[in-house]
């Protein structure tokens, strides 16, 4: 009977919205989310690409972390729909993965870091079910491509920050998902760290994978990234970074802080130095 009234209730919204697209892996409909009646996100409308890096940018206290808490149903919305594949979340949230701050996450749990893993395949394996070894073999190989293979009977509460990263990361990815979203998966940690975490990232979208990250570094986002949402309270612009991550929309997006987007503007034009420098070489080839 849930099933008939979730597919109901999805056939009813995707007529009511035909602006959306149904194939988009997330759908965002006229979305408002308040605090103790403060808004922080003011009627946002957003479709995800398919198969792209997705930046979600923007000042502290912009809504950053709400936009993805409350398209996932940890916070409450106070008005709008959001739809996976045209799908509400409690019929598609098997395609869907999720990697949170580091510094929500309780690190002193004793658990080891082959269980913390195992645990992104719980909906998978069902409630009160046995973790086989053929689980803990898929974990292990997940491991091993986050270069943590090494650990996995290590406390995660021994581990470093950028390691305990690159274990949520497994964790996310272990349950081969098609739609992953990621809260500053880069925050706090090293170099070697963030260069494996984008690298699994590109190899997702490769693999025809969506996926929406936070960010805060506005320096990469550029290489980082195909497309981006500037965030501010609501979206001020969203689309290919190529076309919208740009210094008028920064300005819009950051306000004041022009100092900030000077450094960023500049960062910019020798990207694009750089690549006209490479196309200019390779036409003489």
């Amino acid at each position: 009977m849930k099933n008939i009234l979730d597919r109901i209730q999805t056939q009813i919204s995707l007529r009511s919205k035909p602006e959306h697209n149904p194939n988009s892996p997330m759908s965002v409909h006229a979305m408002t989310v308040a605090y103790n009646d403060r808004p922080v996100l003011w009627d946002i409308d957003y479709d995800a690409p398919v198969a792209s890096l997705v930046g979600v940018v923007g000042p502290n206290g912009a809504g950053k972390s709400t936009f993805i808490k409350a398209c996932l149903g940890i916070l409450p919305k106070l008005s709008g729909i959001v739809e996976f594949w045209g799908m509400p979340f409690n019929v598609a949230r098997s395609r869907i993965a999720y990697v949170p701050q580091r510094e929500s996450v309780e690190w002193d749990f004793p658990i080891s870091v082959l269980e913390v893993v195992c645990m992104g395949l719980y909906a998978e394996i069902g409630l009160f079910k046995r973790v086989t070894a053929k689980h803990k073999a898929r974990a292990r190989r997940y491991l091993e491509l986050v270069q943590m293979e090494q650990f996995a009977d290590r406390q995660i509460s021994e581990l470093s920050g950028g390691q305990q990263q690159r274990v949520f990361l497994a964790r996310a990815l272990v349950k081969e998902a098609d739609l992953y979203f990621m809260d500053e998966p880069f925050s706090g940690v090293d170099a070697v760290t963030e260069s494996s975490i984008i690298n699994s990232l590109k190899e997702l979208k490769q693999a025809g994978k969506t996926v929406i990250v936070v960010h805060h570094d506005l320096t990469t986002v550029s290489e980082y990234f195909d497309s981006v949402i500037l965030l501010n309270s609501r979206i001020i612009a969203q689309g290919e970074v190529s076309t919208t991550f740009n210094t008028e929309n920064l300005r819009k997006t950051y306000g004041g802080k022009l100092t900030l987007l000077e450094d960023i503007s500049k960062s910019m034009e020798k990207l694009s130095s750089k690549s006209s420098t490479v196309k200019s070489s390779s036409d003489v080839f």
